[in-house]
Formats: C-alpha cells, structure tokens, sequence
C-alpha cells in the first residue's frame, strides 16, 4: 500500500471510531470498570462517580425514594449547570 492508502485507510478507521464513541455517549455519559474492579460513570462531573456492583444495586433499588426526596427537598437544592452544554 501507498503511504496515500495508508493514510486514508488510518482517517477512514479513526472516523468510524469516533462515530462509535458519539452514539456510546450520546449523554455525555460513559460507565468503564476501574482499576479496582468498580464501576465508574464519567460526564457527571470532574471526576467520575465510582462504586463496587453492591454499592450500584443498593443505590438503584432507592432511586425511587432518591427521586422523592429531590422532590420533597426542590425549594432547598440547587441545580448544576451542565459544563458539557458549553464545551460541546
């Protein structure tokens, strides 16, 4: 192959690439598993929220009563802007 070849063949495999990341994050969300076997979600904030699979169930199994208590305390809670709406 040319160096041509090579190097249409290297942009086409990086396009393609990075199409597979932008619909894995459409979010803005992604879940990697740490260094020490947790589970990580990254985009929520600077640094990513990491928790062992127990942690992640007990969590989920509240998110009804997480969503209540947001509700409840609205007047007392302050909302984050997305730092991900202006680096887009």
């Amino acid at each position: 192959m040319s160096n041509g070849e090579d190097f249409k063949a290297e942009l086409d495999r990086l396009r393609s690439e990075n199409e597979a990341l932008k619909k894995t994050s459409a979010k803005g969300l992604t879940l990697k598993v740490s260094e020490k076997g947790g589970v990580s979600v990254y985009g929520l904030g600077r640094f990513p929220v990491t928790l062992y699979k127990e942690q992640w169930a007990k969590l989920l199994d509240m998110s009804e009563e997480i969503r209540a208590f947001i509700k409840a305390n609205e007047s007392k809670l302050k909302a984050k802007e997305s730092a991900q709406s202006t680096q887009s």
